[in-house]
């Protein structure tokens, strides 16, 4: 019987001193990636015969938790940059004005799916949209329903 008590009391004092039974909370991870500001400059060596605009607005409530934001101090920055790509050709960089990006779009050709990217300066990362179509005179978003695109992180 002493023996039984004494390994109970052993193994409790063991539980203790080991931390068993406290939940473990883990640290959230950093959502901050390494990614230095690109450069990123519409090509000016040819004849872009077709355009289109677009008023884009960043959300990446659907990337992140606002807490997560939250703990990144996320915010739009003069440092970040919107831009329209067909694969990897810049097509267009984008104004900020007013919390929304004004995208002029310039394509050789008027056949090519184009990409919105996003690089957030706070969180050093870039962030690409879902393709869409170009179309040739057409508008994407206004200022009172700008378009924001779904983005995912590209890095």
């Amino acid at each position: 019987m002493k023996t039984r008590v004494f390994s109970i009391i052993v193994c409790t004092l063991l539980l203790i001193v080991s931390g068993c039974g406290k939940p473990v909370k883990e640290e959230p991870k950093s959502i901050i990636g390494s990614t230095e500001q690109p450069s990123w400059t519409a090509p000016t060596d040819y004849d872009m015969t077709s355009s289109m605009t677009a008023i884009v607005k960043v959300d990446l409530s659907g990337v992140y938790t606002s807490e997560q934001l939250s703990a990144a101090k996320y915010e739009l920055t003069d440092g970040d940059l919107v831009a329209a790509f067909a694969g990897n050709e810049c097509l267009g960089v984008a104004e900020l004005l007013d919390g929304l990006y004004y995208l002029y779009i310039c394509a050789p050709t008027s056949e090519q799916d184009v990409t919105i990217h996003y690089y957030s300066k706070v969180l050093k990362t870039i962030f690409r949209s879902a393709p869409f179509a170009f179309a040739d005179g057409g508008h994407l978003g206004s200022i009172a329903s700008p378009y924001t695109p779904t983005f995912t992180p590209a890095n």
